[in-house]
């Protein structure tokens, strides 16, 4: 017969329970530390927001110029955003971007302050009233249309962002234009590309105390004030612009920001030379617009046929040394615009038909450069191609515009005429592809007048006590385009009204590129912070197939509801087996 001892099986039960306790109360002690820091995360995340971009192209990354502006905003800037409520998911991306984009800005400088406003919200009265002040400010709806099963809704929203910095206020349009060769999710997708340099511009631009100057020359032929009326009313926002003439004065002061020749058609002097030329060995920064060759449809249609001569602008020794020449050719090009001819007529009225005109060229943009990146398509009219030139000096050459793979040039003289119309294009002729149209030059110039200088200049420069300049002082920079009318505005003197930059009027188009590429390349030439350099910025999004994600609905759906709970039933049964195997003894 075997007999136990009660009183230690008893002790023993005790020893088990109190154990059992205990790490019960350790395991209650665990889970509350556990929410306790999971709560003290969370605290300290609403004050520090820390993020790491792993993309590719990073998108998420703040370029360093605009790092530098908010760190230097010593006062409240204010953002009021007009995209609050609930959008398709197409429009959602560009609202959250913008949140996104501005809880960055926030990061990095507390001063900058935002909100998301509805302006539709309250009742009909409200709403108008709403409506007609944005109206005043620029700012109009877009109808985003709605499909359901049972009707079709128009709703409207306001993609404003509204930049106030005490009395100032700046607009931003957060949607880039539309154009017809991009789908809706493309348009959306550059248009958050963009977002990043609008903010930081907006915010540039209101900070700007001193308005930087800008001079259009006059009394060569250039274009006149009703022809850049659009350019310079869009440029008096952000500068001061104005009008010189170097006939009549004796020097162009280095303080002058940036100096514009749009469209000379008239002999520049020696004077008018040695002006330019010291005030690019000052450090000054130069747009030359320039048509090589006097091209005139106008003069083909009485003449049938017609040879465009050489403007003569005594320019081309000063470019040279500079590093530039612009050809005395006429560019031809596949990637063109059309013109109206008539080809009959029936019924007394003329019978008209549209052709490709290759003198007219349709330019892509291309290039990580800040002035052309994210660029639409340009208008060019009749331009040369240029060549750059090795100089002594150090001077970077960056192609800014060129002509598409399929085209040629024609040298001076050459003749032009509608018949090359009647047939159709000889493709392998169209042999020379990429003809630069436009170039940026920027460094250290040498003066095209070292060891030229007269001693009447040498007299004149002592009267005015202005010294002569053998080489750059410091840093300047020169765009040139071989075409001076992509800039210009057509004038109707009976209406007083103006065209937009980039019109067509052959084709009834407005092409955007035209005044994005000038606007941007003052911007370039004159901005000191270099904050257009978020301009380059590429963003790549990868496009949904909503074919394929309508088809395989279904089957994601299962997997997106059922992997869970799946692994929600397997966590079950192997933490109730590890339990029943570790206490089962």
């Amino acid at each position: 017969m075997e007999f136990y001892d009660l009183r230690f099986n008893a002790a023993g039960d005790r020893q088990i329970k109190n154990f059992q306790m205990k790490k019960h109360s350790f395991n209650i002690i665990q889970l509350l530390m556990i929410i306790g820091i999971i709560l003290m995360i969370n605290v300290i995340s609403a004050f520090f927001h820390i993020a790491v971009d792993f993309t590719g192209d990073k998108r998420y990354t703040l370029t360093k110029t605009t790092r530098n502006l908010l760190k230097e905003q010593d006062d409240v800037i204010y953002v009021k955003v007009l995209l609050d409520g609930n959008f398709p998911a197409l429009y959602k991306k560009i609202q959250e971007s913008a949140n996104e984009m501005l809880r960055d800005f926030n990061n990095i400088n507390s001063h900058i302050e935002y909100d998301f406003e509805n302006p539709l919200k309250g009742n009909v009265e409200e709403v108008n009233q709403a409506v007609e002040l944005l109206r005043k400010d620029g700012m109009v709806g877009i109808g985003i249309k709605t499909n359901t099963t049972e009707s079709t809704s128009v709703n409207y929203i306001f993609p404003y962002a509204i930049f106030h910095y005490g009395k100032r206020k700046f607009v931003v349009n957060l949607l880039e234009p539309m154009t017809t060769d991009v789908n809706e999710e493309t348009w959306i997708n550059n248009s958050i590309s963009m977002l990043e340099y609008k903010f930081a511009n907006a915010i540039q631009k209101l900070r700007q105390k001193d308005s930087p100057t800008i001079l259009f020359t006059e009394g060569k032929g250039e274009l006149n004030e009703k022809q850049t009326a659009r350019l310079e009313n869009k440029l008096l926002q952000y500068y001061q612009v104005g009008r010189i003439n170097l006939d009549s004065v004796h020097t162009i002061p280095a303080e002058l920001d940036l100096l514009i020749v749009a469209k000379p058609t008239q002999p520049f002097s020696p004077k008018n030379q040695f002006l330019i030329d010291q005030y690019l060995m000052k450090g000054g920064n130069i747009i030359w617009l320039i048509d090589r060759l006097n091209m005139n449809l106008d003069s083909i249609n009485k003449q049938k046929f017609y040879i465009p001569e050489p403007y003569p602008l005594n320019l081309d020794d000063l470019w040279f040394k500079y590093g530039i020449r612009i050809l005395p050719n006429l560019v031809q090009d596949l990637s063109c615009t059309r013109i109206p001819q008539v080809v009959g007529i029936q019924g007394n009225k003329p019978q008209i038909e549209s052709f490709d005109w290759y003198y007219h060229l349709l330019v892509d943009p291309e290039g990580a450069h800040p002035i052309v990146s994210n660029l639409d398509k340009m208008n060019l009219y009749d331009p040369s191609s240029i060549d750059t030139i090795q100089t002594s000096t150090r001077v970077k050459k960056t192609i800014l515009l060129k002509s598409s793979k399929y085209s040629r040039f024609q040298l001076s003289p050459a003749r032009v005429t509608f018949e090359i119309l009647k047939y159709p294009p000889e493709v392998d002729r169209f042999n020379k592809p990429h003809l630069p149209l436009a170039v940026l030059l920027e460094g250290e110039f040498e003066s095209y007048f070292r060891n030229k200088l007269s001693q009447g200049t040498k007299e004149m420069l002592q009267q005015i006590k202005e010294p002569f300049r053998e080489k750059s002082e410091k840093p300047g920079k020169m765009i040139f385009v071989s075409d001076g009318d992509f800039i210009k505005n057509l004038y109707d003197s009976q209406t007083d009204k103006i065209s937009p930059i980039g019109f067509n009027k052959w084709v009834q188009y407005t092409f955007i590129g035209n005044e994005d590429f000038i606007t941007n390349s003052v911007e370039y030439m004159v901005e000191k912070r270099g904050v257009i350099s978020a301009r380059s910025k590429k963003v790549k999004f990868k496009m949904l197939d909503t074919i394929k994600a309508t088809n395989e609905m279904s089957l994601w759906q299962m997997v997106n509801i059922g992997i869970p709970l799946l692994f929600l039933i397997a966590f079950g049964l192997g933490f109730n087996y590890y339990r029943r195997r570790r206490y089962a003894s």
